[in-house]
């Protein structure tokens, strides 16, 4: 297939995902939403920790989707409604169609969704969740990670429509993450809590997503709480990478691994941080981080990799990912393009359904073909519309005739 029958397909595969997700009313499963069954309610002895544990990674590695059996509801997940929306506003861009309604939508249902008894915006997840040593997480309970994806799209849709509410609604979810999550040792230690505000983690890509938004705040408001913060966190775990370009996840014992969907937040949070403050600071973290992802992540056939050292599981949200990373990069690196092509022709060939919906994961005897909502849908709908973007632009530029005369 040639390069403009693909991206043909891409725009027709694009379209029918986002029909399907339309017309599951952006409701669905979660690879962590075990806790959501009416059976662990109604069994006293299956909520308690080992159980709740167990049962989720049932769920989450089992080839057969068995919610329906455990009555697991459906449901809205605000990370997949800001997911959502940042990629329809990627989409409004692109030729592809007209989304004002929806976009408006989408922030009607983030506002619905917000986190309840704090007087900040901010969001969590549609399940409860039991970590591994710190008890459980309640449904709803704010976390850094949906608050930042939430506030990021917000301010996505402000950067486009001039909408001044969604401006206000960013900076108090960046107000959350300040005067909540925010940590410092008073020595080299500094970050910010995750999953809970008790855990000061030093999770990397968490610590860079944060700092990305304080800069984007600080860049459209000039609030200067905001930047010293961002800074001393990004450097911390910038400090952390290693010699070869990798970051390990974070540094408790228990996370010392290298995977390629957070090493690619890691990287475009840097970009965007030194882009936003006008700054090249992190320029030698992110070449050599660059030049790590690219030789560790993919298959000659384009399949990425989830850890640096072997290939399975092939994760739908790896895949998603890796195209937004790549397109991030493309200007600097030769091949980028080509490469995030390539992932995508991969997962359209071995993990698109043509019901218009993508699988979660390829494994090495077999693959899950669960539809998730926000791990596998909302993220490659991001993905698919970072793709068609650039290629409406690119095209533009070529029928102006300049590469610098259109600009995405």
């Amino acid at each position: 297939m040639n390069n403009d029958s693909f991206r043909e397909k891409t725009r027709v595969a694009t379209l029918k995902l986002l029909s399907y997700c339309e017309q599951n009313d952006w409701a669905g499963y979660d690879p962590y939403d075990a806790l959501n069954s009416k059976v662990v309610e109604a069994i006293p002895v299956l909520d308690s920790r080992i159980p709740r544990l167990v049962l989720t990674q049932l769920l989450k590695r089992s080839p057969i989707n068995l919610r329906a059996l455990l009555f697991i509801p459906k449901k809205q997940n605000a990370k997949a409604i800001a997911l959502f929306l940042s990629a329809l506003v990627k989409l409004s861009r692109s030729g592809l169609g007209n989304y004002e309604q929806l976009i408006t939508s989408m922030i009607d249902r983030l506002i619905a969704l917000r986190s309840q008894g704090t007087p900040y915006w901010c969001w969590g997840y549609s399940f409860p969740w039991q970590t591994r040593k710190t008890g459980i997480v309640p449904r709803g309970t704010p976390n850094l990670v949906c608050t930042m994806f939430a506030a990021s799209a917000l301010l996505d849709c402000y950067e486009q429509r001039h909408d001044t509410q969604c401006l206000d609604m960013t900076v108090s979810a960046a107000d959350y993450i300040l005067k909540e999550l925010y940590w410092d040792d008073g020595g080299a230690e500094v970050g910010f809590s995750y999953p809970l505000p008790a855990l000061r983690s030093q999770t990397h890509n968490s610590n860079f997503l944060a700092a990305v938004l304080f800069c984007r705040v600080h860049k459209h408001t000039g609030e200067e709480r905001f930047l010293t913060p961002a800074l001393k966190v990004a450097r911390f775990s910038a400090s952390k990478q290693h010699s070869d370009g990798s970051w390990y996840y974070g540094e408790r014992p228990t996370q010392l691994w290298i995977d390629n969907f957070h090493t690619g937040y890691n990287l475009c949070a840097l970009q965007s941080i030194d882009r936003d403050l006008g700054t090249s600071e992190f320029e030698g973290c992110i070449r050599q981080g660059i030049e790590f992802y690219r030789s560790n992540f993919f298959r000659d056939d384009g399949a990425p990799r989830y850890f640096h050292n072997r290939t399975y599981p092939i994760d739908i949200h790896c895949v998603a990912q890796s195209i937004i990373t790549l397109l991030a990069f493309k200007d600097r690196e030769p091949g980028n393009a080509e490469l995030a092509e390539s992932v995508l022709r991969w997962a359209m060939a071995h993990m698109w359904d043509d019901r218009g919906f993508f699988y979660y994961r390829v494994l090495r005897s077999c693959t899950i073909r669960t539809s998730y909502m926000r791990w596998s849908q909302a993220w490659m709908l991001l993905a698919l519309a970072t793709f068609v973007c650039d290629s409406h632009w690119a095209q533009q530029r070529a029928e102006a005739g300049s590469p610098a005369a259109v600009r995405a």
